[in-house]
């Protein structure tokens, strides 16, 4: 009998779809099948469509895809719609591709049958009931949460815990591994519903193995094994391994990223599994969606290796053993890229047997921002260790970045840096200051004061290529500690410098001043952060204050939302609780002191001046006599500049306990002539200076020098209201040829 007396003998039409072309050639049976008369026709795939269900459409679409993928026969159940929206038949469909190209797996044709499913007789149930739209609705349900679910997982353990707990619809497997591929041997990255033990002898097994995993990885089509007699009759050699398991159906499925097989992955059943259209596209897309999230998990690890290892090499680490001192350093890039960037920190030792700390920022996120800082960094290391003061290091180092935009860049985007370079006498604690462009360091006091040191500087590195870089010298006293930063401390979340300062200040403050239970306490002495593991805590809060617990790492990148790199330094002195707590008793309570010059090329300063007095007096009992005491400064400070020649030396001095302190401010300058009290005119612009002493302050005074002269006054936190200010004898400065303070 011929063929085609066979297929009409059963009902049976036959077709082709070009799927190239989008033509689809239909003999009379399945014309009339569809709906259309009963003769031979073809019709372009739209009008096909428009004779089939569109939910049914969109199925057969996938199912189709899947089965060119694997190369088996797609089977699919279509409702027949007439003219009217209501369903004729229901027919099922068989089919193969022949694909014409073994690289292009769009260029095939389908052939296939089609044939009417007859309609279930009253009290029976159909074998062949089409997928219902529960089914559909779970299992879209499914592929949602579980995309949903390994998209967020960022390494391969979570990716690999996320296949573990996923729960398909109607089918679940019991057993789940995942192979990889090292060189010309699979080997297991993970598995689930086994022992340890249960997976060794598939560890490390060649590719060329009979194995299912092996020959997907090999040829990068899916193995389906609904029973235990397909794969002992398909693998004989390897059966007896996976016998033990007692499973009863396997899928192994290719993990494609990139169009490349990058593993396999098994699927082992407990129970019975057809392993229908429906069930292979649901454990498609699952190997598909598994596929990409380890690829991506597979970048993302290798790329933190690399960042760690580019990190490690580019930051050195801290010297434990410094006579006198306790360091601590941190840095946390930028969550973009590589998590690289162009800050960094060092330390030095110096032929004098000092040490130098450097901090500091080169322009950029990128690449080519840490290659720049990389150089910036030995350079800087050579010229400290020709034994050169810290000016000439940083010009040294600006002309060798100048020089680097010019030869390497051509003079196309220049980077510049900012840096702050400190020389530090461990014994003494005297600290050699040049800053270029850089935040000023801040120091906290013994009793807990956080001030802002400001110093001299310059222009950031590379901008000029010959550039003077002033040096300020400060002593950290014992007790005190420094913090030295990148501005991504500071400015991330939004803040700008002033802003930022403030909250860093509040978390140095009170760091320590909590009792075992978290509450805050009276503010006595706190442990101190002498040793290095306080030290470290204080580290790890500031970093918490700017990116919140568990978004930074101290010795490598960890995730989260970053908005600049971070490079810090805090360098304690020992001697005392290095800047923590503000208690203790009279007798041992440190002395809060700040010193700041104020030259007389830098009358800006004066505003400077003005903020230290402000900071140095942040809990003094009465707001009043603060105002009081940032005027007298400024007008301290100004007289100086303008009737002298010399700079100004401001030291303000607090001593006591809270509510009976004192605080004794100093202003003194080169010169050797000395105020006397005037009484201006109603209209005059100056001459009120002594008059604002007399009225402003508790004590006050002018003390003569053998090298000028010092203008000082005094403040008492207990002071009652009204009472009289001691007022100094001024009969020895009578000299009406003198001048005058300003106002």
């Amino acid at each position: 009998m011929r063929t085609k007396d066979l297929l009409a003998a059963t009902a049976t039409g036959l077709w082709r779809w070009d799927n190239v072309s989008g033509q689809v050639t239909l003999d009379a049976e399945t014309a009339r099948l569809l709906g259309l008369p009963a003769e031979p026709v073809e019709l372009s795939e739209a009008a096909v469509r428009s004779h089939l269900h569109p939910a049914d459409f969109a199925e057969i679409t996938g199912i189709v895809n899947l089965a060119v993928t694997e190369s088996t026969i797609a089977e699919a159940r279509l409702r027949v719609m007439d003219s009217e929206g209501r369903v004729l038949r229901i027919v099922r469909s068989r089919s193969r591709a022949f694909l014409r190209s073994e690289t292009d797996h769009t260029d095939y044709e389908l052939v296939g049958t089609v044939q009417e499913i007859p309609e279930t007789q009253p009290g029976t149930a159909s074998p062949h009931a089409p997928v219902t739209g529960d089914w559909r609705r779970s299992r879209e349900a499914f592929l949602l949460d579980a995309g949903r679910a390994l998209a967020e997982a960022h390494s391969t353990a979570e990716v690999l815990r996320v296949a573990a707990g996923l729960s398909m619809p109607g089918f679940s497997p019991d057993g789940l591994a995942v192979f990889g591929i090292e060189g010309d041997r699979i080997s297991v990255i993970g598995h689930h519903g086994h022992q340890q033990g249960d997976i060794e002898p598939f560890v490390d097994m060649p590719l060329d193995t009979e194995y299912p995993a092996a020959e997907v990885i090999r040829t990068g089509r899916a193995i389906y094994l609904p029973t235990p007699e397909s794969y002992r009759r398909r693998y004989p050699a390897t059966w007896p391994l996976a016998e033990p398991f007692n499973r009863t159906s396997w899928a192994f499925l290719p993990l494609v990223s990139a169009g490349r097989t990058i593993g396999a992955w098994m699927a082992g059943f407990g129970t019975p599994v057809a392993f229908t259209p429906d069930e292979r596209a649901v454990l498609t897309t699952v190997a598909r969606m598994l596929a990409q999230a380890l690829a991506r998990a597979g970048d993302q690890e290798s790329r933190r290796e690399l960042t760690d290892g580019l990190q490690r090499s580019m930051m050195p680490t801290v010297q434990p053993d410094i006579p006198g001192m306790t360091v601590a350093a941190r840095y946390v890039p930028t969550g973009g890229g590589l998590e690289v960037g162009g800050d960094w920190y060092d330390m030095i030792t110096l032929p004098s047997g000092r040490i130098a700390l450097v901090i500091g920022d080169v322009q950029g996120h990128d690449v080519r921002a840490a290659g720049l800082m990389g150089q910036l960094r030995i350079a800087l290391r050579a010229y400290a260790s020709e034994g050169h003061h810290p000016d000439a290091v940083l010009s040294r180092a600006s002309r060798f970045l100048s020089g680097i935009n010019d030869t390497e860049f051509g003079g196309e985007d220049p980077r510049f840096a900012t840096c702050l370079y400190i020389e530090v006498d461990p014994a003494t604690g005297l600290l050699d200051i040049a800053r270029a462009g850089h935040p000023d360091p801040t120091i906290r006091m013994a009793d807990g004061t956080v001030l802002v040191r400001p110093t001299a500087g310059g222009l950031p590195l590379g901008i000029v290529p010959d550039t003077d870089y002033p040096t300020t010298r400060l002593v950290l006293e014992p007790g005190e500690t420094m913090l030295v930063c990148t501005d991504g401390l500071i400015e991330t979340g939004g803040h700008d410098l002033e802003s930022g300062w403030a909250r860093l200040r509040h978390v140095i403050e009170t760091y320590g001043a909590e009792d075992v239970h978290g509450e805050p306490t009276e503010r006595v002495v706190a442990p101190a952060l002498e040793d290095a593991a306080g030290l470290e805590r204080l580290a790890d809060a500031l970093v918490q204050a700017v990116h919140g617990p568990s978004s930074y790492h101290t010795t490598g990148p960890f995730v989260d939302r970053r908005e600049d790199d971070i490079a810090m330094l805090l360098l304690c002195r020992e001697g005392g609780s290095c800047g923590v707590g503000s208690g203790g008793t009279a007798a041992h309570r440190p002395v809060r002191r700040t010193v700041l010059t104020v030259r007389q090329s830098e009358p800006e300063r004066i505003a400077e001046a003005r903020r230290q007095v402000r900071d140095v007096l942040h809990d003094w009992a009465d707001e009043d006599q603060v105002d009081s005491a940032v005027l007298m400064v400024s007008e301290m400070v100004t007289n100086v500049l303008m009737h002298t020649d010399g700079d100004a030396l401001l030291v303000a001095e607090i001593t006591g306990v809270p509510g009976q302190r004192r605080i004794r401010v100093d202003v003194a300058d080169g010169s050797d002539e000395l105020p006397h009290r005037r009484t201006p005119g109603e209209l005059a612009s100056s001459g009120r200076g002594l008059v604002l002493m007399e009225l402003l302050a508790g004590a006050w005074g002018v003390d003569p020098r053998g090298d000028g002269k010092s203008t000082w006054f005094e403040l008492y936190e207990d002071a009652a209201d009204g009472a009289e200010p001691s007022l100094p004898d001024l009969d020895a400065f009578s000299d009406d040829s003198l001048p005058e303070p300003a106002a």
